[in-house]
């Protein structure tokens, strides 16, 4: 796709060098707006006024709501009022939102003064709602039908609204605004009676949402019940809009995103790589990577409060990287999977001591299957082929009785961990590979020279 985005890119700017606005047109015309706004994010600042006012007006809009933040401002800043009117009386009021919360004030006041009485408050009224709620995330662009509705009554309001709607397949049916039922274009197309009405039609258990839900919830259930739109009712039950799937697959593309740079060590940011400053990406890594680093200190500690046992049995010191990377790896891979369960929805707190007891026999077969390992690498490479003088059956003990234990010890604390923090109201993402690591770091040392203590001697 990126090869063939290059390509037409070159095509369409050697067209617009050669002045060939026409075939320019015809060419665009046929493209999808997603793909146009991915070449156009690419072009010249000079290039692109041009080659967006080429566009026909519905899909210039369609083209504009894919397009970077960036691109948009620049575009906004060269439009006359009459341009920016045109582009905004084309979008949905969703996609409006999400224009308006990325540009700067200026633009914003631009933008609304634009924009029709209607739009500009459906804006307002979105934009009263908390960042993460299905309230700022819902469109207010929905086809409604009445109850003592016939289907050919219903047809007719739907051929005569449902033009400025985001969809029509699904129609809600509301009594003073209140949402009692919901019924498909489907169902109604498959009715053989044209006088039956809706409420006979209609579903009555109609699943929606609260305003203030969390949109990450309000995502899973798209996945859940394979939806294609989600109402959204405030606390009398009263319809204020719908969620679209194509919204909730923006918030878990997001959210996803949000929890991997959570688990890397880094603060959510707001920009793609490409487009984020050396500046913002420092921003982002350095509070964990300082964090991580003081945390770090009490491996120091650890190995200063063991100094004597390390003088006494120096070749101790080989196997400590390998025990403290094994330990890392068992614990990031239980909170790994946990994180995962705890985001679908699939683990909650209840399900704490399940998830431990199969932990810990998942552990205990990894832990011995590991002592065995390194028992023979001991042997054969350390002992026998490198010639390790001062490995005795003693160390060989420790290391595996060690490694055993500390799998354990590991996979219990990253089991542990993310259900802890997200019941105290943290993001279980946060205790996730680095944060894991340092905790079983400074606990399998801990480990290792207790273990060396009692067997050893020292």
């Amino acid at each position: 796709m990126a090869e063939h985005n290059v390509t037409m890119e070159a095509t369409l700017l050697a067209l617009l060098s050669e002045k060939k606005y026409f075939s320019l047109r015809d060419i665009l015309s046929t493209m999808n707006p997603s793909d146009i706004a991915a070449i156009f994010d690419g072009l010249a600042e000079d290039r692109l006024p041009l080659l967006f006012r080429l566009l026909p007006k519905d899909l210039a809009a369609d083209t504009f709501v894919e397009m970077e933040p960036e691109a948009q401002e620049l575009l906004i800043c060269g439009f006359s009022d009459s341009e920016l009117k045109e582009v905004i009386d084309e979008l949905y009021v969703d996609d409006a939102v999400d224009i308006v919360e990325e540009m700067p004030a200026n633009v914003v006041r631009r933008i609304l003064r634009q924009a029709d009485p209607d739009m500009r408050k459906q804006i307002n009224e979105i934009l009263r709602y908390p960042e993460d709620s299905a309230g700022s995330l819902m469109t207010t662009e929905y086809v409604t039908l009445r109850p003592d509705m016939v289907v050919e009554e219903a047809f007719k309001r739907i051929r005569r609204t449902g033009i400025d709607k985001e969809t029509i397949y699904t129609c809600y049916v509301t009594v003073d605004r209140k949402l009692i039922g919901m019924t498909t274009v489907k169902d109604l197309l498959l009715c053989e009676d044209d006088q039956e009405t809706i409420a006979e039609l209609m579903e009555e258990n109609v699943i929606c949402v609260n305003t203030l839900e969390d949109k990450e919830d309000v995502a899973q259930m798209f996945s859940k019940y394979n939806f294609l739109a989600l109402p959204v009712v405030d606390t009398e039950r009263r319809l204020v809009g719908i969620i679209t799937f194509d919204d909730a697959m923006d918030v878990i593309e997001e959210e996803a995103t949000e929890d991997m740079e959570k688990m890397a060590a880094m603060l959510p940011s707001e920009k793609p790589y490409l487009r984020s400053s050396i500046f913002a990406i420092w921003k982002n890594r350095i509070p964990w990577l300082l964090l991580l680093m003081v945390s770090a200190t009490f491996t120091g500690m650890i190995l200063n409060h063991f100094e004597e046992a390390l003088a006494a049995q120096i070749v101790l010191t080989a196997f400590i990287p390998m025990l403290m990377d094994t330990a890392g790896n068992s614990g990031s891979q239980t909170s790994v999977t946990v994180i995962r369960g705890l985001s679908l929805g699939e683990i909650e707190l209840r399900d704490l001591p399940k998830i431990l007891w199969k932990e810990c026999r998942v552990a205990i077969l990894c832990g011995l299957t590991l002592s065995a390992a390194v028992f023979m690498k001991i042997l054969l490479i350390d002992k026998l082929l490198l010639g390790g003088d001062g490995i005795t059956l003693g160390v060989m003990l420790t290391v595996c009785i060690t490694m055993a234990v500390t799998v354990l010890c590991a996979k219990l604390v990253g089991g542990t961990l993310p259900i802890v923090a997200e019941k105290l109201g943290f993001d279980p993402a946060v205790m996730a590979s680095p944060f894991i690591t340092t905790i079983v770091d400074a606990l399998s040392l801990l480990l290792y020279f207790q273990v060396a203590t009692a067997l050893l001697h020292l």
